[in-house]
């Protein structure tokens, strides 16, 4: 089987739980050949992940709370005493306060927004910042969107903006890092029944009215996403860069 990621080093952020995207993306990263340094924010999560890792099998394994002074640096650290250099950097990060999350926009409190603001999109700049170094050859940064970040779904909330935010953080690292063959993309999977989409009030009808009205007429999985993941990292991909890559059986062409 060809593995055009051979021999590549690839982080990968964000994996909570078998069906998260994450995890797709790891399973398709390994399969090509790269190798994966994994965080896990907690010690619960390890024990969720266990699994997930004695098959994808981490040159690198370590916790990290990205808003723990010093924890995402620690990564960057391991991943240079481990390799001396990374090729793929994969952000699966996103959260906001229930209270938030769930209310209207217009309500959302000024803690919140700018939690919301720091885990799901400044983490990702900073993961860029701490990946530039690295990044001596070249290489790829990812991180997940959604089509909220576009357009208006209902019960989405504060993450709209935040998503929106991500996606021009997306543009202008690509144009910053773009002199170093740095290539940064968002990937916008649509919706995925993940421990995260989970806290989305109606979710469900979501998914069923997603299915309904994508021009596939069906659902992505985390493979899916994984496959886009992968080819983003590949050579064939070598000239994108600051794309929102959709992943969603053409729900996004829809009015």
């Amino acid at each position: 089987m060809e593995q055009p990621l051979k021999g590549k080093v690839a982080l990968v952020l964000g994996m909570a739980n078998e069906n998260s995207i994450a995890y797709g993306v790891a399973r398709a990263l390994k399969a090509q050949g790269a190798e994966l340094a994994i965080t896990y924010q907690t010690d619960r999560t390890r024990d969720f992940i266990a699994p997930l890792i004695d098959e994808l099998q981490p040159g690198v394994l370590v916790k990290c709370n990205v808003q723990g002074a010093g924890e995402l640096e620690a990564v960057f650290a391991d991943i240079n005493a481990k390799w001396g250099r990374l090729d793929i950097g994969v952000h699966s990060i996103a959260f906001a306060p229930k209270d938030d999350l769930h209310g209207r926009v217009v309500d959302t409190s000024a803690e919140g927004f700018s939690l919301a603001m720091d885990i799901s999109c400044h983490s990702f700049i900073r993961m860029a910042r701490l990946a530039e170094p690295l990044m001596t050859q070249g290489g790829t940064l990812l991180t997940m969107s959604y089509y909220g970040a576009e357009k208006v779904v209902p019960n989405y909330g504060v993450m709209g903006p935040v998503k929106a935010a991500l996606e021009a953080s997306v543009r202008y690292l690509a144009n910053e890092l773009g002199p170093r063959k740095i290539r940064v993309h968002a990937v916008s999977p649509g919706p995925v029944m993940t421990r995260a989409a989970s806290g989305i009030p109606a979710f469900d009808a979501l998914l069923e009215e997603s299915a309904a009205q994508a021009p596939l007429r069906e659902l992505i999985d985390i493979d899916d996403v994984g496959a886009a993941a992968a080819f983003l990292c590949s050579d064939g991909a070598k000239r994108l860069t600051g794309t929102t890559f959709y992943v969603d059986s053409g729900l996004h062409t829809r009015a």
